[in-house]
């Protein structure tokens, strides 16, 4: 239906309707941003939950118990979850809420022009009416003038006591009366016509007209409030796979929960490595009783203290096992306060063990990076060399220097811990052996580590002054086993050259399996080095063993696999 044809006199109705519905797009919008910050205080909240709960230590302290990390990732899924509330609160303010707003303004202006419009329309009708009006009293009143001015004509016309003159004057009055009247009434039906035909243009054009632009107004305003409705809704809806995925995370997280394995990690990081406290021996202090007849004897052990401590040679001292239990009994309390020391000795076996690998491992992640950065390095020397004017070569000698001796002490340090670390490992091997047969002993080297990893009980250490450069530390000493390097001397097949090297310092190769080698001397690079310090080389005599690593200058074939020069 249309607004024009059918309220064509209800210009206030539609005026205050109009305005009703701007008005009820704005308290919607209201509701929208009222309802936004609820999601934006929701997701705020969260985060300020999360990050109470996260933990505040470093990774390295943080428990590895699965119930825990699946609380931390159920928390990181929380936060996600979080941050899509704020994704929601994010669309609500520009897709619905500012669009609202910006559609609320045109409305208005709009409202305000055709509303301008429709008065101006109003005001025009309402003037023709005035003209209309003021020319219909104006002939009334003349034409009552005029019927005045007959009747005074009239009465004296037929007055025989009136004089000519008066008679003639007023039939004169009469006429000009006349006359005005008809003017009037001329004026005035054509003021009616005109009016007439302004308010049948005013109610058949103009109106409508203006009535129906209101009417698209206000269905335009429909239409965008269904629209922001269904963007509300898609707002929510956009973000509720990756909310079901956040909480399918969560339950994944609980289904991590290993009850088991945080047992086993429990063990892992309190067991001691201690063995569990001996029996109380039994202390008999009434051996110098005298002993007189059957009835006045008194037992000196009871029976199955006798039966289990066997013959007097085999009893243990009292004093050393009251000592050695008194000694392990801070395991059943409070343990003592004891300084850290280097090699972790204050720690129990399982402890000291692991912290001394942890040590490791980290000393050889810094190891690598010193030989990354000497590789780096040697490059760039390589480049200048080859290209003069992008750099001299001799002003990267002093970093390399510092870089090789970087590497030397790092070696030391791996060589250091990892002697500790043998040294806890032979004890709780040998340990274990006891606690499982008195007959099967076993031997735990503790040395120097040997380019196979294992070690030897020679403490000494090779020194060797070259003539014209102060040499290195040596890495540890082979093994001096003899029949681990035959094993590996007396292939059939010998092993492809993958390189060759320089000595830069002399070595008299002692040790059983080493290679004398003489200062500037060139070899073969059979096998490159494994971390522990030593490289396998080959001369051209074909004699074969291991040189320590910073002894030499070595260069890789381009084509050989897995190369790494070191120097």
């Amino acid at each position: 239906m249309s607004w024009g044809t059918e309220l064509w006199d209800q210009f206030d109705n539609l005026d205050k309707h109009t305005q009703w519905g701007i008005d009820f797009l704005e308290r919607y919008a209201k509701f929208v941003k009222e309802r936004l910050e609820v999601e934006q205080n929701y997701a705020k909240q969260l985060r300020n939950l999360v990050k109470k709960y996260c933990p505040k230590r470093s990774k390295d302290e943080e428990p590895r118990f699965t119930s825990c990390l699946s609380f931390y990732s159920i928390l990181n899924e929380l936060n996600d979850y979080a941050g899509q509330r704020e994704v929601v609160a994010e669309e609500m303010a520009h897709k619905v809420y500012g669009e609202l707003m910006r559609y609320s303004q045109d409305l208005k202006t709009e409202r305000k022009h055709h509303l301008q419009e429709g008065r101006k329309a109003q005001q025009y009708l309402d003037h023709c009416w005035k003209q209309m009006d003021n020319s219909k009293r104006k002939f009334e009143r003349e034409c009552k003038e005029a019927e005045k001015s007959q009747i005074t004509y009239d009465k004296l016309d037929n007055d025989i006591n009136a004089t000519k003159s008066e008679v003639e004057k007023a039939k004169a009055q009469f006429y000009l009366r006349t006359h005005m009247a008809d003017e009037s009434k001329n004026e005035y039906a054509a003021q009616l016509q005109n009016f007439n035909a302004e308010q049948w243009k005013h109610f058949n054009n103009a109106i409508p007209h203006i009535f129906k632009n209101l009417q698209d107004m206000d269905e335009r305003r429909t239409v965008k409030l269904g629209e922001t409705y269904r963007s509300f809704a898609e707002a929510e809806r956009r973000v509720i796979p990756i909310v079901s995925k956040c909480l399918e995370g969560m339950v994944s997280a609980a289904k991590a929960v290993d009850e088991r394995r945080d047992s086993s990690i429990v063990v892992e990081s309190f067991k001691s490595g201690f063995e569990p406290p001996g029996d109380f021996p039994f202390e008999d202090f009434s051996q110098n009783l005298s002993r007189t007849g059957s009835d006045g004897t008194i037992s000196s052990t009871p029976k199955g203290e006798r039966d289990r401590d066997g013959p007097p040679g085999s009893r243990s001292d009292p004093k050393h096992q009251m000592s050695k239990t008194k000694n392990k009994l801070w395991l059943f309390g409070k343990k003592p306060k004891a300084p850290s020391l280097e090699d972790f000795s204050h720690l129990p076996p399982e402890q000291r063990r692991k912290r001394l690998q942890q040590r490791i491992d980290e000393l050889s992640k810094e190891l690598q990076k010193e030989m990354d950065q000497r590789d780096a390095l040697n490059k760039m020397k390589d480049v200048y060399e080859k290209n003069p004017q992008m750099g001299d070569p001799s002003s990267l000698q002093p970093k390399i220097s510092e870089t090789i001796c970087n590497m030397e002490k790092l070696r030391s340090e791996i060589h250091k811990n990892e002697t500790w670390l043998s040294e806890v490992e032979g004890k709780q091997s040998s340990r274990g052996d006891r606690r499982h047969s008195a007959d099967n002993h076993h031997h735990t080297p503790q040395g120097r580590e040997s380019p196979e990893g294992s070690y030897t009980d020679d403490t000494s250490q090779e020194h060797h002054t070259p003539h014209h450069r102060t040499s290195p530390p040596q890495p540890g000493h082979p093994n001096p086993d003899p029949h681990e390097f035959d094993d590996e001397f007396d292939d059939d097949d010998p092993l492809p050259v993958i390189g060759h090297c320089k000595a830069l310092y002399s070595f008299d190769g002692q040790n059983e399996g080493t290679l004398v080698m003489a200062e500037d001397e060139v070899l073969y690079i059979i096998e490159e080095d494994k971390g522990d310090g030593w490289t396998r080389a080959r001369k051209q005599s074909g004699e074969e063993g291991y040189v320590p690593t910073s002894y030499v200058e070595i260069t890789m074939e381009k084509n050989s696999k897995g190369a790494v020069t070191y120097i």
